[in-house]
């Protein structure tokens, strides 16, 4: 019987090893940590987001930063509309929830973890954890997996160990081109005054500009203890990515916490004066935001807060409205968003068929996952990758005739 080792017990090997025909191979997953499944574990604050509700292809790349050209065809045979189905007939019940990420009705990240560790038992893969890779080496038609727990022959081998630098080193060697790794979804350290004691005040849609870059997202936003974070921060990280990593991230962003240009504000600033003159600016409800965050505003744009609607100069307003839509803040660093640790860079794509997701330097290598260099914004897209080329390598290898 052909052996085949996966090498890596995260979710690209998981899925690749819960398809593959077990009637056909031996399959052994090995895994350097004490726990398989670690970033599922973890991912979406423990409840496992596991796909997006996003089933054309054409729009599903979007979401990619790197690897969009490349996992066009990858989604054509396999998209999340085909992960929700493979769960369901596994009786797990997922939902949409209102921002089109999906999750197991559960809550659980536990439910997807049991629903992969069951597949494999059914299927006798064995898992061998704190088998640490030292090296592999091409013998004939076969390769040698050196570990921890001596040595492993493989005829076929699925390279799906995340993006640790040991990894991209063992894969380097037997010469495939790495791209340098960079932290790609991560959160801005920020030290202003207006964000100061706010940690946990969120925006429903707000816009982040990156001057520098002449780059802007939009999308929810959070203030943390230690500056902004957000979907609407974590999407341009991702983008800019390789950017963000050369300027050492130190660099200034421009924040529109109400998503609207400031003559329109302004507009609803007049609006809300006539009808409301004797109220104090600091009680003044005129954008959707919290009434803490709004007195920050007027209080760092050195404005008293009793002071009424009616009495507030041109030049108080406009200081008031650039700081609530053209907010300048000096970004001296990021921080790891700790659901989602993705790294952008890994394998060059180029060497990579994209047919099968083999390796075109290695005969009866495979690559998938986060080794390679794709990556996505959060909701889910990530892992979408992995059961995707995980899911093209184990039909390629079910139809080998051997």
């Amino acid at each position: 019987m052909k052996q085949i080792i996966i090498i890596g017990g995260g979710a690209a090997g998981f899925f690749c090893a819960s398809n593959l025909d077990e009637k056909k191979y031996k399959i052994t997953i090995l895994e350097q940590n004490s726990d398989v499944l670690q970033k599922v574990k973890i991912s979406g604050g423990g409840r496992c987001n596991v796909t997006h509700a996003c089933f054309d292809p054409r729009e599903l790349v979007q979401f990619y930063p790197r690897g969009n050209k490349e996992l066009l065809s990858v989604f054509t045979k396999f998209q999340p509309g085909d992960t929700m189905d493979w769960f369901d007939q596994r009786s797990v019940s997922l939902k949409i929830e209102n921002d089109n990420r999906v999750f197991p009705e559960s809550n659980s990240s536990q439910t997807i973890i049991n629903t992969f560790l069951n597949e494999i038992r059914k299927k006798n893969v064995e898992v061998k954890t704190k088998c640490s890779v030292k090296e592999i080496e091409k013998q004939d038609e076969k390769y040698l997996v050196k570990t921890s727990l001596g040595n492993f022959p493989a005829d076929y081998i699925v390279y799906a160990t995340g993006s640790s630098p040991k990894s991209l080193k063992i894969v380097e060697s037997l010469g495939h081109k790495i791209i340098d790794l960079v932290p790609s979804l991560f959160t801005f350290n920020i030290k202003d005054d207006l964000l100061k004691d706010l940690p946990g005040t969120s925006f429903e849609n707000a816009e982040i500009s990156i001057p520098f870059l002449k780059t802007q997202e939009s999308g929810p936003l959070l203030i943390t203890h230690w500056g902004l974070s957000g979907p609407a921060v974590l999407k341009i990280s991702a983008w800019e990515a390789i950017s963000l990593a050369k300027s050492k991230y130190q660099f200034e962003i421009e924040v529109n916490f109400i998503s609207k240009p400031i003559n329109e504000a302004e507009e609803d600033f007049q609006n809300f004066r006539q009808s409301n003159p004797k109220k104090t600016i600091g009680q003044a409800k005129i954008f959707d935001i919290t009434n803490r965050f709004w007195q920050k505003i007027v209080e760092v744009s050195q404005v008293d807060l009793n002071k009424q609607v009616s009495n507030i100069s041109a030049k108080e307003m406009h200081k008031i409205l650039e700081n609530l839509c053209q907010k300048k803040l000096k970004v001296t660093g990021k921080s790891t968003f700790k659901d989602e640790f993705v790294t952008a860079g890994g394998v060059d794509l180029k060497e990579i068929n994209f047919k099968n997701m083999s390796s075109k330097l290695l005969p009866d290598f495979y690559i998938a996952g986060e080794v390679l260099n794709i990556d996505a914004v959060t909701g889910g897209f990530n892992f979408q990758a992995c059961w995707s080329e995980a899911w093209l390598i184990s039909q390629h290898l079910n139809n080998l005739e051997i």
